[in-house]
């Protein structure tokens, strides 16, 4: 599924990086383009788009006077060098806050942040992306949500297990549960989240995914239980 998106900076620069950066992502489609957020506004009073990357600092009106504008907002991601802006910009309910300069690999976490918000609140589920990007080394690795057999901690980073290998990445559960879709994905340890579809059996506080029995802790069993009925 292919998600819209605009983007407002009135630098000519960080407007093109952020172009730039909408082109390497392929469920992304550009509508548009403004460096001046007034022609931004009239164009989202006319149409609407799921996702906006807006800048904050602009000389005409900031970012945040577009947002107060808008009476029916977009998936917002703000843009900006000036850190202090942050809280004030989460009043608008924004999806995440990039602080210039940001990586690619950055503005994907943002972006997969979005598309899941975007799929929860979307009526037919099989919309929803099945697919997440993963940082592993120096690259974005595009991992189906089909191959996901489960996500074990390992001190500084999380292995990621599929039917065909590990794959090792510095990412967070903390962002793994912001990207992964809440209804097929749960955490059943501080070690350990896993796909439901995935699980055999359960057997004494433990859940069976292929040859491994996988430990659900006292802290998660609550959730796991109600979660399974």
């Amino acid at each position: 599924m292919n998600y819209t998106c605009i983007a407002v900076d009135d630098e000519p620069l960080a407007l093109e990086k952020i172009v730039s950066f909408i082109d390497r992502l392929p469920f992304l489609k550009l509508e548009a383009k403004f460096d001046r957020p007034v022609e931004a506004l009239a164009y989202l009073s006319t149409y609407k788009t799921d996702l906006l990357f807006l800048d904050i600092q602009m000389e005409t009106m900031t970012g945040l006077d577009l947002l107060a504008a808008l009476p029916d907002r977009p998936q917002v991601v703000l843009t900006t060098a000036y850190s202090e802006y942050a809280l004030k910009g989460y009043e608008f309910e924004v999806t995440d806050y990039l602080l210039k300069p940001y990586s690619f690999e950055r503005f994907a976490q943002a972006v997969n942040k979005a598309v899941k918000r975007i799929s929860e609140k979307a009526p037919v589920v099989e919309n929803a992306p099945n697919f997440i990007f993963v940082k592993s080394d120096y690259r974005l690795l595009k991992i189906m949500l089909s191959d996901i057999l489960y996500i074990e901690g390992m001190r500084d980073y999380r292995c990621i297990h599929t039917p065909i290998g590990k794959i090792l990445t510095d990412q967070t559960f903390g962002s793994f549960e912001e990207q992964l879709p809440s209804s097929q994905f749960i955490r059943i340890h501080k070690s350990y989240m896993v796909s439901l579809s995935k699980i055999e059996s359960i057997e004494k506080h433990r859940v069976k995914i292929g040859k491994e029995l996988l430990p659900v802790s006292e802290s998660y069993r609550e959730g796991f239980y109600g979660r399974i009925g």
